[in-house]
C-alpha cells in the first residue's frame, strides 16, 4: 500500500545482536519517529561485523528506500567498520574529516589516540550528524543515515537528523482490543473492513496476558477520518462476538 509517502529501512549492525548479547532498543525509537515525520517503515534488517555482508545490505537497501537509517558499528573499536562499508557501497574513499578530526582533538586532548581518530573518519562528501551525548558524530551520505547502537547516543543523533529529513504526512495509529475474541471468528469480518479502506493497514495482533487473551485490531495511515472510521467498525466486529470492544492497544 502506497500513500506517496517516504519510505524507510532501519540496518542494525553488530555481532552483539545477533548473538542475543545485546537486545536492540533503537527499533522502536526509530519507527515511532519516523511515523511522526511521515516515513514509512518498511524493512529491518539485522547484519554482522563482516564487511561483505554489510556493504550489500547497504547497497540493496538504499535503492530500495528513500532513506535508510543504520545503527551500531562507529565506535573506536576494530569491529567498529561501518564508516568504511558505508564508504564502499558508495564507492568513496574513506577519509579524514576536517572539522571532525579537530573538534574531537580539542576535545580530547591526549586521548585522542589511534583507534578514537577512527571515529573522525567518513567517506569523502559526508554529512556529520552532531552527536550531543558523547560527541563523536555520526554522518549522512546519499539517502543512507549512520548512527550510533548505543540507544541514547542514537536518540541523539536522529534527533538532530530529523530537520534535515524529507517529511510526509503522519502516519498515525489507531488500535481497539478484546479479551476473549479469538482471530478465525473475526478474520472474514476484518477482511472486509480492510477492503473497504485500502489506504490503510489494518492488522489482527493475539495477546496473551495475566488478565486473559484476546486480539487487538491496528489500523494505521495518514488519513484520520478513514482510520477512525475503519476503528469503529473494527469495534463493532469485537463487539459482535459479545465482547466489550476496548480503545487501545492490549499490553501482554
Amino acid at each position: 500500500m502506497s500513500d506517496g509517502n517516504p519510505t524507510a529501512a532501519i540496518l542494525i549492525i553488530g555481532n552483539e545482536i545477533l548473538s542475543g548479547r545485546t537486545q536492540d532498543a533503537n527499533v522502536q525509537f526509530l519507527a515511532r519517529r519516523l511515523a511522526a515525520i511521515g516515513h514509512r517503515l518498511e524493512e529491518v534488517r539485522v547484519v554482522p561485523d563482516v564487511p561483505e555482508r554489510i556493504i550489500r545490505a547497504v547497497n540493496e537497501l538504499r535503492a530500495s528506500y528513500d532513506n535508510v537509517f543504520t545503527t551500531g558499528g562507529i565506535g573506536p573499536t576494530h569491529d567498529d567498520i561501518t564508516n568504511e562499508c558505508v564508504a564502499a557501497a558508495f564507492g568513496l574513499p574513506l577519509e579524514k574529516h576536517p572539522a571532525t578530526w579537530n573538534m574531537l582533538a580539542n576535545r580530547l586532548g591526549e586521548n585522542f589516540n589511534a583507534s578514537r581518530q577512527r571515529m573522525a573518519m567518513m567517506p569523502r562528501g559526508a554529512k556529520p550528524i552532531k552527536n550531543e551525548i558523547s560527541i563523536a558524530p555520526g554522518f549522512s551520505i546519499g539517502n543512507v543515515h549512520v548512527m550510533a547502537g548505543v540507544p541514547n547516543i542514537m536518540q541523539s543523533m536522529f534527533l538532530s537528523l530529523v530537520t534535515e529529513l524529507n517529511h510526509g504526512a503522519p502516519i498515525l495509529m489507531r488500535a481497539v482490543h478484546g479479551v476473549g475474541v479469538r482471530e478465525g471468528s473475526i478474520a472474514a469480518g476484518l477482511g472486509a473492513i480492510q477492503q473497504k479502506y485500502s489506504t490503510l493497514d489494518l492488522g489482527s495482533y493475539p495477546f496473551y496476558g495475566a488478565n486473559g487473551g484476546g486480539v487487538a485490531i491496528v489500523a494505521k495511515g495518514t488519513d484520520p477520518e478513514a482510520l477512525e472510521a475503519a476503528i469503529r467498525e473494527a469495534g463493532a466486529l469485537i463487539a459482535a462476538q459479545g465482547v466489550t470492544a476496548i480503545p487501545g492497544e492490549q499490553a501482554s
